[in-house]
Formats: structure tokens, sequence, C-alpha cells
């Protein structure tokens, strides 16, 4: 009786059209391979799959949100198989995947989950948030203000359909259905210290003076958070056992989840997102916001500085500077422009826009 329920469930799921509103392009495409796409929650990843399979003729896909409630997984292992080659399914898609789906035998499979699998015969496709380049194909027009609603709204696409009163409610309750409520408690936490040293310890000694938790619960879920993309480290120059740096998956996420406002540490993350879906090796030193090694260089965020105080900067960390040969150093700001001299190194003044949209 089950199997015959999740048979007739299936052919649902074929029978329905999937939705086609205006899908706006992406950085990462999908082809005819077969793939393993993960991401935080919101990031696009169905809707990612969903404009490759309009592309496809109606009959040759299948696809399946894992979430829905009326899914037996046991029956469901019983007939996917049956039902795909009765109905000559060359594509089948596992949204939302859950590992106790058995796969079956089709010409393509995608799966998207938070959570990476080790899964060899699937080609593993990292989506992240919107990066500022992505961002500004949803802009309406390309002017001043992009910017502004960048730092406003984040990398998350949904967030442009949303009002900015219901915003950080809307964020909010996105993040207490996916993650768990230590989860949760940890992502607020790390929200306070973005772009700051932060240790899980640290976050063990601050947590359990507000709820029950054990140290070896707080570091599985401290590293269950960094494995699915909500948080992200950066480590320390030639100090592996030093105390990394916190940043978010998405600037919106801080004032969503913290009251402390710091425009400095916003502009921080915000600019190491840039270098993470670049894929640029980086890293923190004393004084040094990034350091680059394959290209002897160095990022310091400034989103507002004069050049009386930029030189005294340079003048702390030129020991750094003079040590490591460093050749270029790359001042980004929020409009500033321009080039100083200095005796060692190239020293270029960039705005974020252009920054952001240069190779």
């Amino acid at each position: 009786m089950i199997q015959l329920v999740m048979e007739i469930l299936l052919e649902e799921f074929y029978k329905t059209d999937l939705h086609g509103e205006k899908y706006i392009q992406r950085k990462v495409f999908i082809d005819e391979k077969s793939y393993q796409i993960t991401g935080i929650s919101k990031s696009g990843k169905s809707r990612l799959v969903k404009n490759y399979l309009l592309s496809l003729k109606k009959k040759s896909y299948l696809y399946i949100n894992c979430k829905d409630i009326r899914i037996n997984v046991k029956a469901l292992n019983e007939t996917l198989a049956s039902f795909c080659n009765l109905n000559k399914i060359d594509t089948l898609v596992l949204d939302n995947y859950d590992p106790a789906i058995k796969f079956v035998n089709v010409s393509q499979l995608i799966i998207t989950s938070e959570i990476p699998f080790d899964i060899e015969t699937l080609e593993h496709l990292v989506l992240y948030p919107l990066d500022y380049e992505e961002f500004l194909a949803y802009e309406h027009k390309y002017d001043s203000s992009a910017l502004n609603h960048f730092f406003q709204l984040g990398g998350l696409p949904p967030m442009h359909t949303i009002s900015p009163d219901e915003r950080a409610v809307y964020l909010q309750n996105i993040l207490k259905s996916t993650l768990s409520s230590i989860e949760f408690d940890i992502l607020c936490l790390c929200a306070k210290f973005m772009s700051q040293k932060l240790s899980a310890y640290t976050l063990y000694e601050r947590l359990k003076t507000t709820r029950k938790i054990s140290k070896d619960k707080l570091y599985a879920s401290f590293n269950l958070l960094k494995k699915k993309n909500y948080i992200h480290q950066l480590a320390k120059y030639s100090h592996t056992r030093a105390t990394k740096k916190i940043y978010l998956c998405d600037t919106s996420l801080k004032s969503a989840l913290s009251l402390e406002k710091n425009f400095a540490k916003l502009f921080e993350n915000m600019v190491y997102l840039e270098l993470l879906k670049s894929a640029t090796e980086c890293y923190y030193e004393e004084g040094i916001d990034f350091y680059i090694p394959q290209n002897d260089a160095i990022i310091l965020c400034k989103p507002f500085i004069d050049e009386r105080r930029l030189f005294k900067k340079l003048e702390s960390i030129e020991a750094f500077i003079f040590r490591y040969g460093i050749r270029k150093i790359t001042v980004i700001t929020m409009n500033k422009e321009g080039t100083i001299s200095h005796p060692l190194s190239s020293v270029d003044i960039i705005p974020f826009d252009i920054w952001a949209l240069g190779d």
C-alpha cells in the first residue's frame, strides 16, 4: 500500500511543471555531468538546478524535493529505480538530499545539500551567496547606490524581495529552521565577533554561562557550521596554532543576529568573502588584514582613511613588508582612489566596487 502511494507521489512530481520565474545567471553553472551542489540555505541551489532542468525536455527529468514530508524513504527506495526505468528518466534531481535515499542508475544525477558528502562519482560544486559582481545583476541600475544596497542586503538572492522591515526576522527564521539551537547560538556569537580572533574554546566559555552544553558538543557544532560554510576561519601566517579570525558567510547576518555595530569589521568581512569566492589563498598577520603569499601582496581594509593615517599604518607594518618582500599593497576603501609613494612597495588605494569587479 505504501509503495503504491509513493508511486502516485512520484507521478505527481513527474507531471508537475517547475516554476520558471526569471533566472539571473550565476558564475557557476551545470552541464551534462552529475553533481553534488552544496551551499547554505537560500544561496540559490534549488533555483540553479531548476533553471538547468527547464532547458531539458520535460519528460526527461524527475525533480524531487527530499524535504517533502509526504516522502516515505523506505518506499521511495523500493520504487524510484523502477519508476525512472519505466519513464526513461535521464536526469534525476534529489534536492535537499537525504543520505538515507539510495541512488539509482540514471544518466545524470544531481543532489543538493548544505553538508558535502564524500561521493566520488559526483562533481562537487560549491554555491556561495552572491559576490558583488553577481549582486549587480539584481540591481535595476548600476550607480553609486549599488554598493550601499550590497551592504544592506548581502548576497542572499531572496533578500531583494524582502521589505526592509522584515529582513532581520526573515533571516532569523531561516537560520532557526535550518540550524540546530546550538548551531544558531554559536552563529549569533560569531556575528558579534565577526572579523576578529575567536576560538571554539572562547565560544564554549561564553555559551556555558547561558545554556547547558558540553565542550564536545560545542566543538562538533562549531565544526559543522564550518563544514556547511556558515562561518569561515582565517589562519595567521606561519602560526598554525594561533587563534584564527572568524568571518560570516554573508554580511547580512551581522545586523540580523547582533546589535553591535562596527562598519570597519563588516567591510573587512565583505572583502574576505570576495577573496574566498575567487579562491585566493590568504592569511592574516598582526596589523595586516590579508597577506597573499603567492603574489607577495597584502590587503588593508580601510573604508575611510586619509593619507596621514595611512602613512602611519604603513610605518607600523614596515618590518613585515621588508621581511617578506612585499611588492604590492592594496588599500581597499569605500570611495577613495589613488596611489602613494613607498620605498619598498607599490601602494594602490582602490574603492571596493572597482577592486571587486577587477581581474
